[in-house]
């Protein structure tokens, strides 16, 4: 299992319209290619004094799977030009990394 770890941080006001954008945009985008071996995604948000993190987790079945959804350069952020307008600044590249055990009570 792959796991792709992408930051980006919006300004506070900017910050619930960057996160109705994932929410209603962009996370179902990536659902509706149907990518074989995508097993989903979880967002994770964090405000700071003058700015909000978010934190995108993507799995994947394989690298392949990342290529797929990515491209060849699957190292390349996948920003859309909506989210590109809200976000202050973000992480490029994305990081993968190997899902070597998870464990869950």
């Amino acid at each position: 299992m792959i796991e792709r770890i992408w930051h980006g941080w919006t300004d506070p006001d900017d910050a619930d319209a960057y996160e109705q954008l994932l929410q209603t945009e962009i996370l179902p985008g990536f659902a509706d290619q149907d990518i074989d071996g995508y097993r989903g995604v979880r967002v994770l948000r964090r405000s700071h004094r003058e700015e909000v993190e978010f934190v995108t987790i993507m799995r994947f079945e394989s690298l392949d799977a990342v290529q797929q959804f990515a491209g060849e350069e699957y190292e390349q952020a996948h920003v859309p030009p909506a989210a590109r307008e809200l976000l202050a600044r973000f992480d490029d590249p994305a990081h993968h990394y190997e899902l070597r055990e998870q464990r869950e009570y």
